[in-house]
């Protein structure tokens, strides 16, 4: 669900492998998270939310797509995530 115009990891995001951008009453960024927590434990990998409510300056890049998933610093899915491309995703990193 990339966009040509997708932002990339920026400097200030964490250096962990998978990235969820969220903000706080977001009914989307509840749907996706435990899909996200799941499939990022059984990949054996790590992962990091980050809340647009308290990185204000990330809101240019990914305000209108929250909830964003990022995985090794490239947009994956936003708005929704779909659980067996995540799981592929995962398991095909480089």
């Amino acid at each position: 669900m990339s966009s040509p115009s997708s932002p990339t990891r920026s400097a200030s995001l964490p250096a962990t492998p998978v990235v969820l951008i969220t903000r706080t009453r977001c009914h989307l960024c509840e749907v996706v998270r435990p899909v996200l927590a799941d499939e990022v434990a059984a990949a054996g990998l790590t992962w990091a939310e980050i809340t647009l409510d308290e990185r204000p300056d990330l809101e240019a890049d990914y305000g209108e797509m929250v909830p964003v998933t990022i995985i090794d610093g490239a947009v994956h899915d936003y708005w929704r995530l779909d659980r067996d491309r995540l799981r592929i995703a995962l398991a095909n990193r480089t």
